[in-house]
């Protein structure tokens, strides 16, 4: 304790001297109540001397009596009041000992494990409202009797919300699913349920809409919950998502999934590689079409501003590359990775989206350069050349700026990446000229034979490689084989001492 501590004050600190009118005037009503005190001249001030102590007395005894009534009926409305005892100095508060300072530093690790507090588990589902059956009976009664109410309100409840969706389609709502490998969704009942809802009249359909939309407006505590996640699982499986008239609540959805965590995203990749090829095709197409209409709308009125909705295209890439991952993992995959290309973005600009990407890298900017997969071959192959042709361009100045800094004559040659060669040592020539040219191999290639006369306009570098690649890959050369099964060059099983060729051929490609 400090010396502060141990010196009592002589006089109240400013904070209680301020407080003691306002603690007065919370006391003016209880005076009402008192009985009048009598003050009538020299009189009265005698009969106060003569009975003063007794008379004092009295009043502070009232005073105590009417504070325990009080303090006694606001212990009796508020429960959790806490008494304190009466301390009036600093000095009569018990010290701290060291074993509380000693407990505040124990970790939460070390507590027992029934202070620690639980981990939540899946929330209750309500009932289930229909089995597969009972709903397939209820649709071929509409066939005879063209009543749909009883499946109107098998939607209206099933798509209410998430707890709904779980109820409706989890195998068994007792049991949690935890596991990556098993969903614990009843798959061919959401397809027979979705197949069933483009049938229906536009008011279960729409129905179906705004039970969506209130699930996603749904205010999130916390993380996800695994019956969260089957229900975006369930919801992206919606063929109404075709339409584009349901575009902006399908870019709510997918907004969701894409910033979900990643423990989230690896069991949703998990239970997509789980889907029938079908089904599967059917969401890649959706996407694609998502993507390929925001960035060319026929009816651009039909959605918000492009600044506006910034986010709807990463948002689907992002979910896009789920699936994307969900087919690498299946032997063989469900669907060719060639239809994950989109054509539509042949025609965008190409090389502003690899100079973003390049920029940028993976940061917050998009570009599409970051989901290669949905990069056709064609276009990839533009990038690739335009590129190319920059960085000839950009070493080919850089080189003719030192040359000038050196205050020496520039030379047309020295933009290009000269090579002599001869036709009967072609390949050890050329393998030479890289290997002392390396710095160079960006730049424009120039090819010359030596002892022959010509100048190189395209042809000779193209007779150079020609010759090159029937050389490398004939047989009796021994770098590779041809498999007539496969109808490909492999290379050979031959023991080779020296790769540099194999090199070589790596710089060619």
């Amino acid at each position: 304790m400090s010396e502060a501590g141990r010196v009592p004050s002589p006089a109240a600190p400013p904070e209680v001297a301020a407080a003691a009118p306002d603690e007065r005037k919370g006391k003016e009503p209880e005076r009402d109540k008192l009985p009048p005190i009598v003050s009538a001249g020299a009189g009265a001030a005698a009969g106060l001397d003569r009975g003063s102590k007794g008379q004092i007395s009295t009043f502070s005894s009232f005073i105590s009596t009417v504070n325990q009534k009080k303090e006694a009926a606001e212990n009796r409305s508020s429960p959790t009041h806490l008494v304190f005892p009466n301390i009036k100095n600093v000095r009569d508060l018990p010290p701290i000992c060291l074993d509380v300072r000693q407990k505040q530093r124990v970790s939460i690790d070390a507590l027992p494990s029934e202070m620690k507090a639980p981990v939540l588990p899946e929330s209750v589902l309500p009932n289930q409202p229909k089995t597969m059956k009972d709903f397939q009976e209820d649709i071929e009664k509409v066939k005879s009797s063209g009543d749909w109410k009883a499946v109107h309100d098998f939607y209206l409840a099933t798509f209410d919300s998430f707890p709904e969706l779980n109820a409706a389609f989890k195998k068994d709502a007792t049991a949690s699913f935890n596991t990556i490998e098993d969903s614990g969704i009843n798959a061919k009942f959401v397809n027979a349920v979705y197949d069933a809802l483009l049938n229906t009249p536009q008011d279960i359909q729409k129905t179906v809409l705004k039970g969506i939309i209130n699930s996603l407006l749904q205010e999130w505590k916390g993380p996800r919950t695994k019956d969260d996640l089957r229900a975006y699982f369930i919801l992206l499986q919606n063929p109404q998502f075709n339409n584009t008239s349901t575009y902006v609540i399908y870019a709510h959805l997918l907004r969701q999934i894409a910033t979900l965590v990643e423990a989230d995203h690896h069991f949703l990749v998990h239970w997509f590689k789980k889907l029938s090829q079908k089904r599967f095709k059917q969401l890649v197409e959706r996407l694609l079409q998502f993507i390929s209409l925001r960035l060319f709308p026929a009816k651009p009125e039909e959605f918000p501003p492009i600044t506006k909705c910034s986010w709807w295209i990463p948002s689907a890439s992002k979910v896009l590359a789920l699936l994307n991952t969900a087919n690498s993992l299946v032997h063989p995959p469900l669907i060719p990775y060639t239809d994950f290309y989109n054509s539509t973005l042949d025609h965008i600009d190409l090389m502003e989206e690899y100079h973003t990407w390049q920029s940028f890298g993976n940061s917050h900017r998009f570009s599409f350069c970051q989901y290669p997969f949905v990069i056709s071959i064609a276009a990839k192959k533009i990038i690739i050349q335009r590129d190319s042709e920059q960085q000839m361009i950009s070493i080919a100045r850089q080189s003719l700026v030192d040359k000038v800094s050196r205050r020496q004559r520039p030379d047309m040659n020295m933009l290009f990446l000269n090579m002599k060669v001869r036709r009967t040592h072609l390949v050890s020539d050329s393998l030479d000229e890289l290997t002392r040219k390396r710095a160079d191999l960006k730049k424009k290639l120039k090819v010359t034979f030596v002892g022959e006369a010509g100048l190189d306009m395209g042809g000779l570098t193209k007779e150079w490689f020609l010759l090159l690649i029937r050389q490398i890959f004939h047989p009796d050369y021994g770098m590779f084989t041809y498999h007539k099964d496969s109808h490909c060059h492999w290379f050979s099983s031959f023991k080779c001492d020296n790769y540099s060729e194999f090199r070589l051929v790596g710089i060619y490609a």
